[in-house]
């Protein structure tokens, strides 16, 4: 008795992964406190405990790996200032300020829809 070939060789021509934008900037604004971080530096630069005190339930390490997230991605400037002890302030570059609108067109979407 004959068996058929196996046709699983396909190599495809272009490449299976195709970056989207959508889902780029997913990358960038990934995580459970991106938001809420950007949120609170869009009432202007604030400082690491501010930003603790005011974004509910969200642990030091976890503030701290989400602002060096949105940091190496630009969102946001890190400012270290040589007091004692040192001051760090965190603000939003242009390319930060620049979400604000599409943060408030989802909220609008969500209180349309969820």
């Amino acid at each position: 008795m004959k068996t058929a070939k196996s046709t699983n060789n396909y190599i495809p021509k272009t490449p299976v992964t195709i970056e989207c934008n959508v889902e780029k900037t997913l990358e960038v604004l990934g995580g459970k406190w991106a938001f809420l971080v950007l949120r609170e530096l869009f009432d202007g630069t604030q400082r690491f405990g501010a930003l603790q005190r005011k974004i509910t339930n969200v642990s030091p390490r976890a503030l701290t790996t989400t602002l060096r997230h949105l940091e190496e991605h630009g969102v946001l400037e890190r400012h270290v200032f040589p007091t004692v002890p040192v001051t760090v302030e965190y603000s939003l570059t242009p390319k930060g300020e620049d979400l604000h609108q599409i943060l408030k067109e989802m909220k609008l979407w969500s209180a349309k829809w969820t």
